[in-house]
């Protein structure tokens, strides 16, 4: 690509700023992008190295931020024309699972969409768990992989399944690209690149480009002949993409909003809820908008309103009090973002039936598993709570209901340091310490499973702002700790992970991705198995139970620690915790922190937290 900037040609027919005119077509009658002929025939070889520098070449300037390639042949254009391009951003990982995870990453702290490039066969399926998380929660990511081209399709060629369509349910947007062809003008490649581009990013979620490459897979050294793509010279100069696209956000009229001010301006009984939200101006924006209501804000921890936001209610706990819920229901609800992740809260909610429940979200996904809502906002987030906040003067000093969830708030969160002052270290205290003590500038990311449940019921939310990231589009275990790499990458900034040892071993490979990078603390909750489980009917069904659910494994993690040379400590108090967690964030490098625990015992303490702070908010109501 590079020789083709700086290589002078004399130009055949020049395209202004990069593109070619509109034209009139004789055959169609219809308007047309009118593409110059080539002033000299590239051979097929050139032909694939051409098409695959310029599509990595457009995906950078449409906004790519990362790309992740795993070792293989298929894809070697691909990588060659990344491992040359010297604006191109790449990790390399033996893992294309964790590959794809990365990307994933990369593109919650960002974004912006992630590159995963991977060879043909089996490797382009390991992507998928990645694809379903980045659909269900609205992450832009794009999957090119290479293939085999179509003479081998359905032969029984080595390394060669059906991949057009592997993602199919899945993507935004999907294309098979043919392989490279000089009678194809490579324009059709840009043009292309953009519309993966834009697809994954309006509404986000995975693109799918499929390549189809023959051998040999390089131009081995005879390089590219610019004068047979001169008519590219102005797009390879001006540093801009070939097709621009306008920013696609939706927003909602103010009439709208307006409307939906008159509906609520005489409800006291409303609840601001945020929900999962990978948009850091969300909870600043949330939060105006409760104080200007004048009602509670509940946060979900993976909304990034929970940590560090201390008007906001630690709500999950309290909900447990039934008499407390019964005696404050919510006349309406503002819902912005994502789902909340709460059992507690979805039982509230359902019981109580607020007559006006409005969803707001950047796109047209039906969050509603209770079937509730009665109003869907497909706006920006932040604009909607701006507008709204306008319609409303705050008044003097708080409501009645807004005291009732305040009072109740206190108690609950009193009734945890009670009871968590005599439990030392465990689980909910784990959990807690992190929230209290991590840097203002650091990430945090959240393994599904218990790890995020305690973050949002035990965490405090006097702490340090937060970037929370969580992979609960689809909530599985998969690729957490790639996942956690790649947001350290776009974050470009320390972070931790707080983790169980199943969702550990099973992404166990990726602690490669954490030896370079931003700093990352991996703390493990290591319950011999699947905690999470033990809170179960089944947790009851002994001795089915023990090997078919709780899967104990006898593991811990120092010497994969060492195997991977990351820093390791196994604290046996808190505060030999809190003093490794110290020691781990404020230097460079990785660590492990392991923590074990009893998994009955944590089920206890959990029964035990929370019949305290029922006990704690019935006697503050009273």
């Amino acid at each position: 690509m590079k020789e083709l900037v700086e290589r002078e040609t004399e130009k055949s027919e020049v395209w202004p700023n990069g593109r070619a005119d509109d034209a009139e077509n004789t055959e169609t009658g219809s308007s047309a992008r009118a593409v110059p002929p080539h002033s000299l025939t590239p051979t097929p070889e050139q032909a694939q190295t051409l098409w695959a520098s310029v599509l990595i070449e457009e995906l950078i300037r449409q906004g790519v931020g990362l790309f992740i390639l795993a070792p293989g042949s298929r894809s070697t254009p691909l990588v060659l024309a990344v491992a040359e391009n010297p604006k191109a951003r790449h990790l390399i990982h033996f893992d294309e699972r964790g590959g794809a995870f990365v990307a994933l990453g990369f593109a919650r702290a960002t974004g912006r969409p992630a590159v995963w490039i991977t060879t043909s066969g089996t490797a382009v399926a390991n992507g998928l768990p990645a694809v379903i998380e980045a659909d269900s929660d609205g992450i832009p990511l794009i999957m090119v992989t290479a293939d085999r081209p179509p003479e081998l399709r359905e032969t029984g060629a080595n390394q060669t399944i059906r991949q057009p369509g592997i993602f199919e349910p899945y993507v935004r947007w999907q294309f098979d690209l043919p392989v490279p062809d000089p009678a194809i003008h490579p324009a059709f490649v840009l043009t292309t690149a953009g519309q993966a581009v834009h697809r994954s990013l309006s509404p986000a979620g995975p693109v799918h480009l499929n390549c189809m490459f023959r051998e040999p897979f390089s131009s081995e050294g005879k390089g590219l002949d610019a004068a047979a793509f001169s008519d590219l010279d102005d797009w390879l100069s001006s540093g801009c993409p070939y097709t621009r696209y306008p920013p696609s956000l939706p927003s909602v009229s103010e009439s709208e909003i307006e409307a939906l001010a008159t509906r609520l301006e005489d409800i006291e009984q409303g609840l601001v809820v945020l929900g999962k939200s990978d948009a850091p101006p969300v909870p600043a924006a949330a939060a105006r908008l409760a104080a200007a209501l004048g009602w509670p804000l509940l946060a979900d921890v993976a909304s990034g309103g929970r940590l560090g936001e201390a008007s906001a209610i630690p709500y999950d706990l309290l909900l447990g009090s039934m008499r407390f819920c019964d005696a404050n229901r919510a006349q309406a609800v503002v819902h912005l973002g994502g789902r909340i992740i709460s059992k507690r809260f979805q039982r509230y909610i359902e019981q109580t039936r607020p007559a006006n429940y409005i969803v707001v979200r950047p796109d047209a996904i039906r969050s509603d598993p209770g079937h509730l809502v009665t109003d869907r906002v497909q706006s920006d987030v932040t604009l909607f709570c701006e507008i709204l906040a306008r319609e409303f003067v705050p008044s003097s000093g708080p409501s009645m209901w807004m005291q009732a969830w305040t009072r109740a708030s206190t108690a609950a969160e009193d009734a945890v340091e009670k009871t968590l002052s005599r439990a030392d270290l465990c689980e909910p205290a784990v959990a807690r310490s992190i929230s209290m003590a991590t840097p203002e500038d650091h990430g945090i990311v959240l393994g599904s499973s218990m790890p995020i449940r305690d973050m949002d019921a035990f965490a405090v939310g006097n702490g340090a702002r937060l970037r929370v990231a969580a992979n609960r589009g689809a909530s599985g275990i998969d690729g957490t700790v790639a996942t956690a790499a790649g947001f350290a990458r776009g974050l470009d900034r320390p972070t931790t992970l707080l983790i169980g040892d199943l969702a550990l071993l099973h992404d166990l490979n990726s602690l490669a991705l954490l030896r370079d990078g931003p700093s990352i603390t991996v703390v493990v909750i290591n319950n011999d198995g699947g905690g999470i489980f033990s809170f179960l009917p089944i947790a009851r069904q002994e001795p089915v139970f023990e090997p078919f659910f709780g899967t104990p494994h006898g593991l811990a993690f120092e010497k994969a620690a060492a195997m991977f040379g990351l820093g390791y400590a196994q604290p046996k108090t808190l505060a030999e915790f809190e003093a490794a967690c110290a020691e781990a964030t404020s230097r460079d490098g990785a660590s492990i922190i392991e923590v074990c625990t009893d998994r009955k015992t944590n089920v206890a303490l959990h029964q035990e937290i929370l019949d305290a702070v029922v006990r704690a908010v019935e006697e503050a109501i009273e």
